[in-house]
């Protein structure tokens, strides 16, 4: 789905009573003089909202007579909705590999890093591929972190640092204490 068209999408869904009008829709037909009672909208309101809906392709007007009833288009809005999920699905495919590709870059066949990279997503990659060893909340002693930094670069003091800045750890009296992924600076 193109972004114009998933924003077009999420704008039509993006109201209360857009979204009242679709649960009414999933029950069967409308009219709109139907829906403007069981809401309390006027009818010039309900018009205003179908047309968003059916401009999004969410229901469609079937003419019966004097009367346009309301339909749901339910295929539709599921295609809608899984092609938004397909696509976050891709985007956290390629996060994956690209991270998988520079800590390959990054790293030797020892595990060792080979040098800390100066680009901030590329940097942030290499600190969380690092701290898979470490246990949230646990506390270590800075000689403790020092030490396990040694095992995959010389440079402790510099990574030790990094890792308080980007929020992944935190340090109160010498004591390093490994921050939930939540609080972690964001990879963008």
């Amino acid at each position: 789905m193109q972004l114009d068209k998933m924003l077009e999408f999420h704008k039509a869904l993006a109201d209360a009573n857009r979204l009242k009008i679709v649960m009414l829709l999933a029950a069967g037909s409308l009219s709109g003089q139907e829906i403007a009672e069981k809401l309390g909208l006027t009818p010039a309101t309900v018009t205003h909202h179908m047309n968003l809906l059916r401009n999004a392709m969410v229901v469609k007007g079937v003419r019966e007579k004097n009367t346009i009833y309301f339909e749901l288009l339910e295929k539709e809005l599921q295609t809608k909705l899984q092609s938004i999920m397909r696509r976050v699905e891709q985007v956290k495919r390629t996060s994956s590999s690209e991270r998988e590709k520079v800590v390959q870059n990054f790293f030797d066949a020892d595990g060792k890093l080979k040098n800390i990279p100066s680009q901030r997503k590329k940097k942030l990659f290499v600190f969380e591929h690092l701290l898979q060893g470490l246990e949230i909340g646990h506390p270590y002693t800075e000689k403790e972190i020092d030490e396990y930094i040694n095992r995959f670069h010389e440079d402790h003091c510099t990574i030790r640092r990094e890792f308080v800045m980007n929020h992944y750890m935190y340090r109160e009296n010498g004591v390093y204490t490994l921050n939930p992924p939540e609080l972690w600076a964001k990879i963008e």
